[in-house]
């Protein structure tokens, strides 16, 4: 396995057991930070510049966090406190930044753009979210199954919203590992046939299985995990009205999860529209992984940037 110098556009990229190495990673800094070994110096004199074009709360301080744990200097910037705001290229900023810092996270709304910002850039770029992939949220989903199941092969999980770029990431990365994922969407909503073609085939070659459905009961009926995500996100705004009268029917209530298996786990990747896509009592409730998924963000991203670089 390969990782130094690779960045980290799409979990397609990376094999099953590239993957497994990195949660096997992640799951060695959590163990060496709560044993009190807060910094890990392997990043020291090292810089990494995080751009985000789109609000966040986890990604943002979670990345520096795990850049500054690791020894090393984060940068964050906002789209516009870069010349990218008055009209220079990405490219042309990926040539500048690549002579300053050792790693580049870009979180963009065009996937095209961390594409571009990866093709001019020396040095290792890193996807925060695009509107296609999030695959930093989809390794910190797999570790956090992991953790509460003790596994990730044949673990049943169900998608209940928007076929988005968290779906496609939580598509890929359990079809890679062996899981059984079904996508509940609204009709006009599913995800993207290209990603789901490549998660056919790599459900071939891992034994895990991937369905897609229009009935939110067919997809969590017996399922270990129960994942939704907002129904708007960034960016759909003017879509609100629509989408909120499409997605009527697919709320994560106590009542939908009576069809899930007795030890269902749930998980949102946050932030979490309380009263639209999930209830408080499901949120909140004692089946509710999402803040080991928050806090695990943290770890993954600790060992993608301590690989890669």
């Amino acid at each position: 396995m390969r990782f130094k110098g690779r960045g980290l556009i799409t979990l397609q990229d990376y094999s099953s057991g590239e993957i497994e190495f990195i949660l096997r990673t992640a799951m060695n800094f959590k163990e060496r930070y709560y044993a009190g070994e807060r910094i890990i110096p392997v990043l020291e004199g090292r810089s990494v510049c995080l751009i985000f074009q789109k609000p966040s709360t986890r990604t943002r301080v979670s990345f520096e966090v795990a850049v500054a744990q690791l020894g090393g200097h984060p940068i964050s910037l906002n789209w516009f406190e870069l010349q990218l705001g008055r009209g220079e290229t990405i490219a042309d900023t990926a040539r500048v930044l690549s002579k300053y810092v050792d790693c580049i996270g870009a979180r963009v709304y065009r996937h095209e753009d961390i594409v571009t910002l990866a093709e001019y850039s020396s040095v290792p770029v890193v996807n925060l979210l695009s509107d296609k992939f999030h695959p930093c949220q989809a390794l910190a989903d797999l570790m956090t199954i992991l953790e509460w199941k003790g596994r990730i092969r044949g673990v049943n999980v169900a998608w209940v919203g928007d076929g988005n770029n968290v779906a496609h990431s939580l598509m890929v990365a359990c079809s890679k590992m062996g899981a059984n994922i079904r996508v509940a969407t609204p009709r006009g909503y599913e995800p993207d046939r290209e990603v789901l073609e490549i998660c056919e085939e790599d459900c071939r070659r891992s034994g895990g299985s991937i369905m897609l459905t229009n009935n939110p009961i067919e997809a969590v009926r017996g399922a270990d995990v129960v994942y939704t995500d907002v129904w708007v996100s960034m960016g759909q705004e003017e879509e609100a009205e629509k989408r909120m009268r499409d997605f009527r029917g697919f709320q994560v209530n106590r009542e939908l999860l009576e069809y899930a298996s007795e030890n269902v786990m749930f998980m949102h990747c946050l932030p979490a529209h309380r009263g639209v896509e999930v209830t408080d009592d499901v949120i909140d409730g004692s089946w509710s992984a999402v803040w080991d998924q928050a806090e695990n963000r943290l770890h993954t991203e600790k060992a993608v940037l301590s690989l890669i670089l």
